[in-house]
């Protein structure tokens, strides 16, 4: 898999945790736990594509 389409499978995931957390941040009680977790693995995904894109350049 080459850098860039490993970019844009992170992108797609990435964005699919935003709306995740967004879901879980409207309920009407929200699961504190999930939302960590939730954001965590955004971040680390985060983390990922940056030094992704490091390497493209």
């Amino acid at each position: 898999m080459s850098y860039s389409t490993r970019l844009d499978a992170l992108k797609q995931r990435h964005a699919s945790l935003d709306s995740r957390i967004q879901d879980e941040d409207h309920r009407p009680r929200p699961d504190s736990v999930a939302l960590t977790r939730l954001k965590l693995e955004k971040l680390h995904l985060k983390e990922e594509m940056e030094k992704l894109t490091t390497r493209i350049n």
